[in-house]
């Protein structure tokens, strides 16, 4: 695999919080500060951060701060005194800014842990940045079930059905989508598109082509596809 451009874009967000001093934490949520306290953390320094898939990692101390950010959520710096948007859930006021986790739908959430983080988060596979396609044919031998069931993707495909070729095709797709993305911080890497007109109604069409979009139940999950778009 080719050596990542500069495509963690919460890094250049965390990175305006690493070296300051966490001077309070300000939980507007109390239910998205899912274990640990505050308190652990203030007076203490941010390091650096790391990204693992959709965590992100802040030392501050002998603590981490863990955040999750499921389907909605983001990190943003802001000056101190900007307005917080309505879905800043945990702030880390800091000398010079405010480091705000944000997440709209309330899924994921922020960790603070002295135990280390794989009390939190579990055993993690590898970042989707670092698997090769041979390391993605590997992960991906032996797996009899669906695809999405086993990828979270849309094809309800069994994957021993696979080709070679097909995998391939597959997985240079999500390597382009998940550099495209980590840029703007979204999947997709752009508001709008099918994200936005998926859940408008049960007759939405496809924005790119107009067709009428599908709607299935794969691995107990909503499954919304363009047949034209994503055959």
């Amino acid at each position: 695999m080719p050596e990542l451009p500069d495509v963690e874009g919460f890094r250049r967000t965390a990175a305006k919080a690493s070296g300051r001093r966490i001077e309070r934490v300000e939980v507007l949520d109390r239910t998205l500060l899912r274990g640990g306290r505050a308190a652990a953390v203030e007076g203490e320094r941010f390091g650096d951060f790391e990204r693992h898939g959709k965590w992100v990692i802040g030392p501050a101390g002998d603590a981490e701060v863990l955040m999750h950010f499921g389907m909605t959520g983001r990190l943003d710096w802001e000056r101190r005194g900007i307005d917080r948007h309505v879905h800043d859930r945990i702030v880390f006021v800091c000398r010079g800014g405010e480091l705000r986790y944000r997440n709209m739908r309330k899924f994921g959430g922020v960790w603070i842990s002295k135990r280390g983080r794989e009390r939190v988060t579990g055993a993690l596979g590898p970042d989707a940045t670092e698997v090769d396609l041979e390391l993605f044919r590997r992960l991906l031998a032996g797996r009899r079930g669906t695809l999405k069931a086993a990828l979270m993707d849309q094809p309800r495909t069994p994957v021993p059905r696979l080709s070679r070729r097909r995998v391939e095709r597959l997985w240079r797709a999500m390597d382009d989508v998940v550099r495209e993305s980590l840029p703007t911080l979204r999947v997709p890497p752009a508001e709008g598109w099918l994200t936005g007109a998926r859940d408008d109604r049960r007759d939405a069409r496809c924005p790119r082509c107009g067709s009428r979009l599908r709607r299935a139940t794969v691995a107990g999950r909503t499954t919304v596809w363009c047949r034209r778009e994503q055959r």
